[in-house]
Parts: C-alpha cells; structure tokens; sequence
C-alpha cells in the first residue's frame, strides 16, 4: 500500500476536545439514523469557530476587520519552517533570532507547551509586538502555534493579535507539532469558505520538503 508523508497536525477534533473557558464547546450527535431515513444517518455538529486548530480572521479581534471568505486562500498553502522555542518563555524577537534569520512566508512555532486537546491550557507563550515585528522583517506572512492563542489567556489587550495583524500576518492556532521535527515543510490548511465569520476550523498538514524530516509520524 502506498503510504502518504503527508503529517496532519490537526487536533482531533470530537465532544472531548478542550475548549475556551465560556466559549460554546464542540458536540457532534447523529441526529438522524439510517433506521429513521431509510437511507442514511445524518449528523449535526455545535461549535465555537475557535476550537481545535483553527484560523482568525481580524473580525475576531477588530469590528471592521476582514472575515473568513475575505482572507486570502493562498496563504494557508506553500512551504513553511517548523522551529522549537521551547526553552523561551515568550515568543519574541530574541526567541526567533535563536532559531530562523533567514526569509520564510510561513512559520509554525512548537512551544513548551505540551500537545494536549482535552485540556485547555491555564496560560500559553504570547507572541510579543517585537516578534511579530521581526516575523515581517524575514518575510512572514502566516505563523502557526501549538497553542490555543498568540496571546496569555487573561490578556484584554491581544497585543499579539494586534501586532500580527499590524505586520499583516495571518494566524493559525492549535497545530499540534509535539510530533514533527525542526526544518522544512509544504503546508496546506485551507479554513472552510464561512463568509462572515471571525475564525474556522481547518485540517492542517505538512509534507517533508525535499525528502528531509524524514523522522515525523506520518499519516
């Protein structure tokens, strides 16, 4: 059997997975059976749009911002750097600067924080403004996290949303990347087409680039 180096780096996503303190959990149920269709069974799903990995739009954080049908689809495609920063505190300048000084479009940044979707986190490494600050200066236009925001969980301000937004960086959250080595990827994580709505859900992969990472779980 063929086997795929593709790598999903998605959150499971199922009536288990974690998710922001008051915010709508995800629940799926078959409302319909087969028995009682005849013909199929019939699922229903509830959800927040911030669940899982998933992509903000700036109508998340800005009233006037862009919504999801607005961003631009080819973003969430291409090749990408996987670095660790594990050992910083934050996600800023100096963390960066240890890690990647040449250009890149995107970015996917494993964290300290361990890969666990039934549990949301009591706090996460925020991305500062001087980090996103100098993602643009090496060409970033997406960064993706390994944890539920770029911001703490208590923050009002989302200093890291608004700096990533100033330097007109697209955001993804949730990848899980405990799995994945350091180096050298093709991403794809398209959001669903929701026309007016501040984030989605996307399934997440990457692909050795040039056969390298060759360590990676694959699917």
């Amino acid at each position: 059997m063929l086997m795929s180096c593709w790598i999903d780096i998605s959150q499971p996503v199922n009536n288990q997975l974690a998710h922001w303190p008051g915010d709508q959990p995800f629940h799926y149920h078959t409302a319909l059976t087969k028995e009682m269709t005849g013909s199929v069974n019939i699922g229903r799903i509830t959800t927040s749009a911030h669940v899982g990995t998933h992509t903000d739009a700036p109508y998340h954080f800005l009233d006037d911002g862009k919504k999801i049908l607005d961003l631009e689809v080819d973003r969430y495609i291409g090749p990408c750097k996987v670095i660790d920063i594990g050992s910083f505190a934050a996600i800023n300048e100096e963390a960066l600067k240890s890690k990647i000084t040449q250009p890149t479009e995107r970015l996917l940044i494993r964290t300290s924080l361990p890969n666990n979707p039934e549990r949301f986190p009591d706090d996460v490494p925020p991305i500062t403004a001087d980090g996103a600050a100098y993602m643009r200066s090496i060409g970033v236009h997406l960064v993706g996290v390994d944890t539920p925001s770029v911001d703490p969980v208590s923050s009002k301000d989302m200093i890291g949303h608004h700096s990533l937004f100033a330097n007109d960086i697209y955001i993804l959250e949730n990848v899980m990347l405990d799995h994945v080595d350091e180096g050298d990827y093709e991403l794809i994580a398209l959001p669903l087409p929701l026309q007016d709505a501040d984030g989605s859900l996307v399934r997440a992969v990457i692909k050795p680039i040039n056969g390298g990472n060759r360590d990676a779980e694959s699917t």
